[in-house]
């Protein structure tokens, strides 16, 4: 534990992607960088997303331009600083008779195009259906549609290697560190938390959906107030064998995807519904149903919920701008700074979306840099990479080759997941393991007691449910037997 009497620039309260990415921009510029976090890292909404790195075609229609714009412009920067857990993907947007007319998405598809600064990421196309492989699972009444790019990233893992290049720059990292109280002493704040008490400058509040509650124990009054939006998905066995996602549009009004994910799988998302706090933050058999019935307008073959493996849920803290329903409430980002005559500054981040957190990121710590000068400095994550990421956007294939020609016992399978989990850091993973038995206990799926132990050391790992969800997406997979070895396993870590 530090001592009282350390001084921090910066305190960071909360470890989702807004809260990592503030960490890692402040620590980068020099300054001395408290995270805290009252769970795990990104065990809220950072990792209940659609998991993609996108513009928002669909805020066109809300006159986003401007976030929009950004969004895009983040796309390959994001791309080229972590290529393990970013990568891109070709939609397929089909045309639905009655809805949007084909001049009005191809109109809004060559906006997205020339928006953004796009160099890397291949031009909008217009296909038919009938000779594409993406139309083979659909029914035969979607004959036309458009092919347009767009990225997924590992969420759990963004989060994570933020925080990870952030305490390889000094910062100070604390999980499942809840904030009691936040207390002004002149130009300094005084924090208590589960883990002790600690002191800093400033404050950044990156609290996600708790940002008010943060606020309250600081005695600070919000001036802005949030939108709780809930966002439900669905996994299924993979509905389709070829690459392509798709982005669908319904009667209503609303849009959903149906994303490959994790080799076997489909992920069909998501809904927007008002949430009330202190509501369970689960997929609704209604919600469920939604989903369903949506994938079910399209695929030729039927989506019931009973063909659902497993849901989940994020709330999304959305700025409350007025609007009347949910899906139409900005994705953009505000702060909110303590005026100058308050003593030590406290800075509040409502909104966001994962596409541009590192913009958030660099803009709150320059704002709180106005106040505390060794945030001061300059910029710098756009261009340095993820711990891991250290390699380029094309590199991946040979990457994952090369692993598997150092450590031939791994599976093609295994190779993958550890590349577009750990990027070059899978080889310090492995080590000189020479086998699978070198590996330590095996748990199922390609996990080892090697890579728990690196996890539980340099990633926060505490409990099982941080490595089957989080770390990975390994709770898919591993058998409930599988699972209780590697809590016992964990259990038995932590105490030794």
């Amino acid at each position: 534990m530090p001592e009282e009497t350390f001084i921090f620039d910066v305190a960071v309260i909360g470890g989702g992607v807004n809260g990592t990415g503030i960490a890692r921009d402040a620590a980068g510029r020099g300054a001395k960088v408290l995270l805290l976090e009252a769970d795990d890292l990104a065990s809220g909404t950072s990792s209940n997303s659609s998991k993609l790195i996108h513009g928002g075609l669909r805020y066109l229609e809300h006159y986003e331009f401007g976030l929009v714009r950004e969004a895009l412009g983040e796309r390959e920067k994001l791309w080229k600083i972590a290529p393990h857990i970013i990568w891109p993907m070709r939609f397929v947007l089909p045309w639905v008779q009655g809805l949007r007319p084909r001049w009005l998405l191809r109109l809004g598809l060559f906006l997205y195009d020339h928006l953004g600064k796009r160099k890397l990421l291949p031009a909008t196309e217009t296909i038919r259906l009938d000779r594409h492989p993406a139309g083979v699972p659909l029914k035969p009444e979607f004959r036309h549609g458009f092919i347009y790019s767009d990225g997924w990233v590992d969420d759990a893992r963004l989060v994570v290697l933020n925080a990870r290049d952030a305490a390889d720059h000094g910062a100070e990292v604390h999980t499942r560190c809840p904030v009691n109280k936040l207390e002004r002493d002149g130009d300094l704040w005084r924090i208590e938390t589960a883990q002790g008490s600690f002191t800093a400058r400033s404050v950044i509040n990156a609290a996600g959906p708790s940002v008010l509650g943060i606020l309250g124990r600081s005695g600070e009054t919000p001036r802005q107030a949030i939108r709780l939006v809930r966002g439900s998905h669905i996994v299924v066995r993979k509905l389709f064998d070829h690459p392509f996602p798709y982005f669908f549009q319904l009667p209503d009004g609303r849009i959903f995807f149906a994303i490959p994910y994790e080799q076997d799988f489909t992920l069909i998302g998501t809904t927007d519904s008002d949430h009330k706090p202190g509501e369970p933050i689960v997929a609704s058999d209604e919600e469920i149903a939604y989903l369903c019935e949506g994938a079910s307008r399209f695929f030729a073959r039927p989506v019931t919920p009973a063909d659902v493996v497993w849901s989940y849920s994020g709330v999304r803290p959305l700025v409350d701008d007025g609007s009347g329903k949910p899906e139409t409430a900005t994705r953009g980002y505000r702060f909110d700074v303590s005026d100058a005559d308050e003593g030590a500054p406290i800075l509040s981040v409502f909104g966001g979306k994962i596409t541009t957190f590192r913009t958030l990121a660099q803009e709150a710590v320059d704002r709180m840099g106005e106040r505390i000068p060794a945030l001061a400095g300059a910029h710098w994550t756009d261009t340095r990479p993820l711990p891991g990421g250290d390699f380029g956007v094309d590199e991946v294939d040979q990457k994952i080759s090369d692993l598997v020609n150092r450590y031939p016992f791994l599976e093609p399978k295994w190779a993958d997941r550890l590349i577009r989990s750990y990027g070059t850091l899978a080889a310090t993973i492995l080590g000189d393991a020479k086998s699978l038995a070198d590996c330590g206990e095996y748990f199922g799926h390609g996990l080892t007691a090697r890579e728990v132990r690196y996890l539980m050391a340099h990633e926060w790992a505490r409990e099982a449910d941080d490595v089957l969800w989080r770390r990975s997406k390994l709770g898919l997979r591993l058998s409930e037997p599988e699972q209780d070895s590697l809590r016992r396993f964990m259990a038995e870590e932590a105490v030794s």
